[in-house]
């Protein structure tokens, strides 16, 4: 069963990994739309944050690790279905690979970070306060 530890880490992962994958893909051409560089920056600084809080405590931690994967979410949806728009219209991708396998990555982030989400939402028991372990 997938934990709040489970989703706390995956903030951590997610975190560091979205920031420089798109600095990777977008390294060239960022000038051009600095806020579809630069919001993947903020997005890994929340989940870092939210993992951070959580980490130190469940309880009160939570809200904010919820937080995060809830802007990831919206993030990723915003991320997806442009990018399945400017599939259809043919639009090259700043990536060096194509743009359906861009397409293919956003899909599967952006159903990890839901399930994240889901996982973020569970009540904690009132005997699970402190630390996650």
């Amino acid at each position: 069963m997938l934990s709040l530890e489970f989703s706390r880490r995956l903030a951590y992962v997610a975190g560091v990994i979205t920031p420089l994958a798109e600095t990777i893909r977008r390294w060239s051409t960022w000038r051009q739309t600095p806020a579809n560089f630069f919001d993947d920056y903020l997005l890994g600084a929340f989940l870092i944050y939210g993992a951070w809080r959580t980490g130190r405590d469940a309880r009160t931690g939570r809200p904010y690790l919820t937080a995060a994967w809830a802007f990831a979410c919206g993030l990723g949806y915003y991320s997806f279905f442009g990018q399945l728009e400017g599939v259809r219209r043919g639009d090259p991708d700043p990536a060096r690979i194509a743009s359906v396998w861009v397409l293919a990555i956003k899909g599967v982030a952006w159903a990890i970070a839901i399930l994240a989400l889901i996982v973020s939402l569970k009540q904690i028991p009132a005997s699970e306060s402190g630390p996650l372990k």
